[in-house]
């Protein structure tokens, strides 16, 4: 499964998904893209997920909003 973070640097939540990668050794398998610097990430992100939110994770067909959700998916998905 391919893993896209959708960020932006000034959100905090973003950074909460990102130490807990970090932290977990897991950040190589996620590819990071930052609305703030991409026009084209973020736009992909409006078209796809609806809304410019951040953080974003896309994967497949599904776009999981929320900082604790995405980091309770990816527990279960990269930990397990």
């Amino acid at each position: 499964m391919e893993y896209t973070l959708y960020t932006a640097a000034f959100c905090p939540f973003c950074i909460r998904v990102q130490r807990f990668l970090e932290k977990n050794n897991i950040k190589d398998k996620v590819t990071f893209k930052d609305i703030g610097k991409d026009p084209e990430a973020r736009e992909a992100l409006i078209q796809g997920g609806g809304k410019k939110q951040v953080p974003c994770l896309h994967y497949g067909d599904q776009w999981l909003y929320e900082s604790r959700d995405i980091i309770n998916h990816l527990k279960e998905q990269l930990l397990d």
